[in-house]
């Protein structure tokens, strides 16, 4: 079999990570046991899809993984961005725009709207640092706003803002 294959090239199959996965999607409705897997980030799974015409349907699609998900979660946690108060919006767009754009460019390529609240999240950040910043401010509604203005004036100012305008 595969198992045996995969000897005589001097590589081996792990038990626990290797198994069948039935790529369901419409044309394929049955049920089994594993229908996703993970593989460099992203989960192969069937999730909703639009054809050509705009009408829904299932398809057995890669998006970023959920471990993948909460990695970079942490990472942008662990920025602070809210407590950059002595920086500028420019200085910390040229800070996170690098980082930021590896993101999307990997996991963005297949089902992109995976990474839409993740990139919100950063702009909820970018909120609480504009509350911190100027305390003329400090509702958040009115940070919200003020977002809302350099979004508006300066969209190509922070990478994720082509994606994502709004702060959850």
């Amino acid at each position: 079999g595969i198992a045996e294959r995969m000897e005589q090239v001097g590589l081996r199959l792990h038990p626990g990570k290797t198994g069948i996965v039935y790529c369901k999607d419409n044309n394929r409705p049955g049920r089994f046991d594993r229908t996703a897997f993970t593989f460099l980030g992203y989960t192969f799974r069937p999730r909703p899809a639009r054809d050509r015409h705009g009408k829904t349907f299932v398809a057995f699609l890669p998006a970023i993984s959920s471990q993948a998900l909460k990695k970079i979660s942490l990472h942008v946690r662990r920025w602070r961005l809210h407590r950059w108060i002595y920086h500028t919006f420019n200085e910390i767009a040229a800070t996170i725009n690098p980082v930021v754009a590896g993101w999307m460019q990997y996991y963005g390529r297949f089902y992109p709207s995976a990474l839409y609240r993740l990139l919100a999240r950063i702009n909820a950040y970018l909120v609480r640092w504009i509350r911190n910043k100027y305390r003329r401010y400090d509702a958040t509604r009115a940070a919200r706003h003020k977002l809302a203005e350099i979004t508006h004036g300066y969209p190509r100012l922070f990478r994720h803002w082509r994606w994502v305008t709004t702060a959850y």
